[in-house]
């Protein structure tokens, strides 16, 4: 009996303990499958999110940013390849970490403690430098392979690097430390530069290790479109060049402005502002006094403001986004417009007393005591106010507003660079009588350079308003074109023949008015001045001198404006001198680097430009019978026959009349002293030259007219140079008025 109980005793425990573990692990299993449920179903993005970032790495690919090219191909913008350096805080070892900050420091000159922190997060990547180049990309990864160190990256990237270094800073722009574009081309390109990013994801196993290619997704980058320009780098340096000896001849206070321009197409050849930056080290400034006088503010809010407005004023592109009032090249505008408009004609004619009074307003004219009559042909060429004032009067303000919007001068001209500004300007809604007088010969409105060249590029070239353009194609990264950039003609503005005459005038003017400073034998370079009063600054004394000239004024084909703002040297502030003896100068290199062959009237034969000859070696009569085949008088020295050697030597371009130098005997050249030519007069400095063996090259308001005096010379009196030497004068009229 007492068997049976102990029996049945066991079997109830048993029974109690099956129960226990099935109640355990009915249990367990609920928690299992809550757990599961919990990680499957209502954490299942998150968790994903993590396997996916333990199980794959994903790194970013650069792509190459767009070349920029200027006309003939030269690359004058590209991108460079740097590395960038990060580290992945997992997949480094914790006890290596003092070992890679140090290492990583020394290299790449930054302080362990910053790297250290970077190292203690909690990721795959923090970023350690970027645009490192490659010699110091090569030292990091000795000293990672060295040091069996992991989880240091070393991935390729791009920097931007100009190889003319400030050459068309102001054109070009220049990129940030993401290589986005900030200024110039490279931000208004921008887009079309950047290209689109690649990545590369790749799988690891347990270990964190990559699992090859097999298991590796790659979408490559797709590099950015490259800009072929208008510009042309031969004549962008002409221009620059001749910018900067200028503005600091006349030491132009508030930068200088060029452009080029081609007036049939609106392609613009050159663009130059100085002083120039340089895109590689955009935020240095290259005022070296205005970048001390900054720098010694105490306060540090202010000298980061100053340095920050400082460096806007460096990047600025006056061409577009500065406004001007364009004095008297804007007479341009109001001949065209009231020669097309039936206002005025060939056989109209003023009166010019000095003055115009117009609603009890008395407005000079620039000749106080007066033009007296005049034609409409003189009255441009005199730039007279009062004849202008009646030519805004003829036309009303509804015509000559019509027409200074056809001009595109009341907006803006589409030209591809950021931050163009638009006109400030009269409506035919608020002109007055005495605004219209002021507007019709080029004052009160405000306008950008840009708009006033492309105005004038209207005038000249048969009446049609272009675009002006920097960029003619994107290229893909083998060089096809992928779009075609130039612009259509925008409209028509004055008839042709109305264009054929402003053409005329313009020519006459530089043959033998006021523009004769830009002046130059053969080449048919029309144009007119402009010297606008500052109206909008506390002094009085600040104008702008400028000079807008063409050619050849019977096809023409370049027109070019310059621009000097403040000028206070001692040559004054008129745009005639100032500015038109640039003009000439730059007319004279790119009229035949662009294949336009001078044609020289009766009375230019004297100045055309001939091509020394190489007389080494020939006899002396036959040398003289060679040089003066090509017009040029030859000068023996020493006692010998033939001639050994020479000077100018062969394939220097002098004038016609020039003496070459032909010696006959080894030795030195034959030295001599430059005269003083300053304040002299034509007839003088010919006879002077002559007298010593010198040549001369004639330039700036010269064109038979026996009244100008030189203003300059080159080389400086008292100079020893070879017989033979160019000496090159600049006249000046002293009679001139503007």
């Amino acid at each position: 009996m007492s068997k049976h109980r102990n029996q049945t005793n066991v079997t109830n425990k048993m029974k109690k303990r099956t129960m226990v573990l099935c109640a355990g692990v009915a249990l367990a299993f609920f928690v299992v499958a809550a757990n599961m449920f919990r990680i499957q179903i209502l954490n299942y993005e998150e968790n994903k999110a993590e396997a996916t970032a333990i199980q794959l790495r994903e790194m970013e690919l650069s792509p190459n940013r767009g070349t920029i090219y200027d006309a003939n191909g030269k690359i004058l913008a590209q991108s460079a390849t740097v590395w960038t350096i990060s580290v992945s805080p997992r997949d480094s070892e914790k006890e290596q970490h003092q070992l890679i900050a140090s290492g990583l420091g020394s290299i790449l000159d930054i302080e362990p403690s910053v790297i250290l922190e970077k190292l203690q997060k909690d990721n795959y990547y923090q970023l350690i430098k970027q645009k490192v180049d490659k010699p110091v990309a090569d030292e990091v990864q000795n000293f990672c392979r060295e040091n069996k160190i992991s989880g240091v990256n070393i991935a390729a990237d791009y920097k931007r690097y100009y190889p003319y270094g400030d050459f068309a800073s102001t054109i070009l722009g220049f990129c940030g430390s993401d290589n986005q574009g900030l200024a110039g081309l490279e931000s208004y390109y921008n887009e079309e530069l950047t290209g689109e990013k690649g990545r590369v994801i790749s799988a690891k196993n347990g270990w964190g290790l990559d699992m090859g290619t097999d298991y590796e997704v790659l979408n490559e980058a797709a590099d950015g479109y490259s800009l072929k320009l208008t510009i042309d780098e031969t004549i962008q340096h002409y221009l620059e060049k001749h910018l900067e000896l200028n503005a600091e001849k006349h030491k132009v206070e508030n930068g200088s402005v060029g452009i080029v321009m081609n007036v049939k197409t609106g392609a613009i050849l050159a663009l130059a502002n100085y002083p120039a930056y340089d895109p590689n080290d955009p935020y240095a400034l290259t005022n070296e006094a205005l970048y001390n006088q900054i720098m010694s503010i105490s306060d540090d809010e202010q000298r980061v403001r100053a340095m920050s407005e400082a460096r806007q004023r460096q990047w600025r592109n006056k061409a577009v986004n500065d406004l001007y009032e364009p004095g008297s090249v804007f007479k341009i505008v109001t001949a065209s417009a009231a020669l097309d408009s039936g206002a005025a004609s060939l056989a109209s004619g003023y009166y010019c007393p000095g003055y115009e009074i117009v609603e009890d307003t008395k407005i000079k004219c620039s000749q106080t005591y007066g033009h007296g009559a005049e034609s409409f042909r003189q009255a441009l060429i005199n730039s007279c106010n009062p004849a202008f004032i009646k030519m805004g009067q003829a036309m009303g303000i509804q015509t000559f507003y019509d027409y200074f919007y056809s001009f595109g001068l009341a907006e803006r001209t589409g030209i591809d660079l950021p931050g163009e500004q638009n006109s400030i300007h009269y409506t035919d809604e608020t002109h007055t009588a005495v605004t219209l007088a002021s507007c019709a010969f080029g004052q009160s409105n405000k306008i950008t350079p840009i708009q006033m060249i492309t105005a004038v590029a209207t005038a000249v070239n048969g009446g049609n308003l272009v675009t002006p353009h920097l960029v003619s194609q994107l290229l893909d990264t083998d060089g096809n074109v992928v779009q075609d950039l130039t612009p259509e003609i925008r409209r028509q503005v004055i008839s042709e023949q109305t264009s054929e005459i402003i053409c005329s005038i313009l020519q006459e003017n530089v043959t033998s008015g006021n523009g004769g400073h830009a002046y130059i034998a053969g080449y048919r370079v029309g144009g007119k001045s402009g010297t606008s009063q500052k109206l909008d600054t506390p002094r009085d004394d600040d104008y702008i001198a400028s000079f807008l000239g063409v050619a050849p004024c019977d096809d023409p084909e370049i027109a070019i404006l310059i621009f000097f703002d403040t000028p206070k040297g001692e040559a004054g502030y008129y745009g005639g001198p100032l500015a038109g003896p640039v003009v000439g100068s730059l007319m004279g290199e790119i009229l035949p680097y662009i294949g336009v062959e001078p044609v020289y009237s009766a009375t230019e034969q004297s100045k055309a430009n001939v091509t020394v000859s190489s007389i080494t070696g020939y006899d002396i009569t036959e040398a003289a019978v060679k040089l003066q085949r090509a017009g040029l008088k030859i000068k023996t020295v020493g006692t010998g026959n033939k001639v050994v050697s020479q000077f100018p030597a062969y394939g220097q371009k002098v004038t016609v009349g020039s003496i070459v130098v032909a010696y006959t005997e080894q030795g030195e050249s034959t030295m001599v002293t430059v005269p003083n030519l300053m304040n002299k007069s034509p007839s003088y400095v010919e006879t002077t030259l002559t007298a010593q063996g010198l040549n001369l090259k004639e330039t700036g308001a010269y064109s038979g007219n026996s009244n100008v005096r030189v203003v300059s010379q080159s080389p400086n009196a008292g100079d020893k140079v070879p017989m033979g030497t160019v000496i090159t004068v600049t006249y000046r009229d002293p009679n001139y008025t503007e």
